[in-house]
């Protein structure tokens, strides 16, 4: 990415959500423009108070913290009328009378092209300059002279169709129980208080899935952003979906309630392991963490070990890793050390990869640090952030 002698336009993005805000950076970037990130409404209004620059609030609705997205999209249309403003769900729709004047919202999954379109109308055209996407590439893998955008929107059409078909799915199923209820003769007040629950349930479901779509959506593109080739792309996405799925798994185990840091970990490197000889070796205290910090420490720990076995210590048969992460009781934070031991002789990488932004954005998602060490002898990962944005209070 470069950027021209023209002054680019800022735009903060705020999304708790670690692969979603990620997405969200990749179409403000496409659309010609600098992104600057916020896990939550509170980190975006110390942003905007320390600096002046920011021309358009991209913002989620459903967020953690004191506010969520539309108390901060109306607190920043007062304080700074002059930025304008996006906001994106995927449970609720504001109408216009809610939404601060001349702001725009989006359902997601993000339709792409859609947004860019707004983006730069709202803004501008954008002056960045974006290396071709895998969304360019011909069928025999190499990047044509001309894009066709029609490629572009394929995969939105198919999310939007998913989408479609489980709205269906969802009202049939309302229907169905209403129509089971009646005929097991449960009474009016029975069926009232019946049909709340069910109501919430259902828009617990539809929520849940909406969002799994939209992160879909959003490991499908960036997988296929900067990949060498299709094969390359396909591989890397089948790989994180399943992570994402392993994580689900782990999750619907304990309720979607708390899991364990220890099964997060052991679920996400037992498929790179070898059996009857462990190349994964862990050391430190148990606790229950969140079912954010699982998702999050899923995904990530899936592109350490897909690197560890392609170009790390896991490549060779005598390689190791060393999993280790303890307690600082007086700081209250936790620190976390991937250590690579026995594998062949380390390079630094010559470019950014989605594995390595993944990483860094980890540490955003949890108001931590992360830390990526090259030595000669072997990768080290590290770790470091309060232990109250990963274990489960209480």
């Amino acid at each position: 990415m470069s950027k021209d002698s023209t002054q680019v336009p800022n735009v903060l993005v705020v999304e708790d959500e670690m692969i979603l805000r990620m997405r969200a950076v990749d179409i403000v970037e496409d659309a010609g423009f600098c992104p600057v990130e916020a896990v939550n409404a509170d980190e975006a209004i110390s942003i905007l108070e320390s600096r002046s620059d920011i021309a358009l609030l991209l913002t989620d609705i459903q967020m953690p913290g004191s506010i969520d997205g539309l108390k901060l999209a109306h607190a920043v249309h007062e304080r700074w009328p002059s930025i304008k403003i996006i906001l994106v769900s995927g449970q609720v729709k504001p109408s216009e009378a809610e939404r601060p004047a001349n702001s725009r919202f989006f359902g997601k999954p993000l339709g792409v092209e859609q947004m860019i379109a707004e983006l730069q109308a709202m803004v501008g055209a954008g002056a960045l300059k974006i290396v071709p996407a895998a969304s360019d590439w011909t069928a025999d893998g190499a990047f044509p002279a001309k894009v066709d955008p029609s490629s572009q929107s394929a995969q939105e059409a198919f999310l939007s169709a998913e989408n479609n078909s489980l709205r269906l799915l969802l009202e049939q199923a309302e229907i169905d129980a209403r129509t089971l209820m009646i005929q097991a003769g449960i009474d009016a007040e029975q069926r009232s208080a019946a049909d709340k629950l069910q109501k919430l349930i259902l828009g617990e479901l539809h929520h849940r899935v909406k969002n799994t779509l939209a992160m879909v959506s959003a490991i499908a593109s960036q997988s296929f952003r900067g990949a060498p080739s299709i094969e390359h792309g396909q591989k890397a996405m089948e790989g994180r979906l399943l992570a994402l799925g392993r994580a689900h798994d782990l999750l619907m185990q304990v309720s979607w309630a708390d899991a364990s840091l220890t099964h997060t970990l052991s679920s996400a490197t037992e498929p790179y392991d070898s059996p009857g000889d462990r190349r994964f070796h862990f050391n430190g205290p148990d606790i229950r963490i969140t079912s954010v910090a699982v998702i999050a420490l899923a995904m990530t720990f899936n592109e350490l070990c897909t690197n560890t076995t392609k170009f790390g210590a896991l490549s060779v048969s005598s390689g190791r890793v060393e999993i280790s992460w303890g307690i600082d009781e007086l700081t209250q934070r936790l620190r976390l050390v991937w250590t690579e031991r026995g594998g062949p002789t380390v390079e630094p990488p010559t470019r950014r990869s989605f594995g390595t932004r993944m990483m860094g954005s980890l540490g955003q998602q949890l108001s931590g640090q992360v830390g990526l060490a090259y030595e000669p002898h072997g990768f080290i990962y590290s770790l470091d952030v309060p232990l109250s944005s990963v274990a489960v209070s209480g």
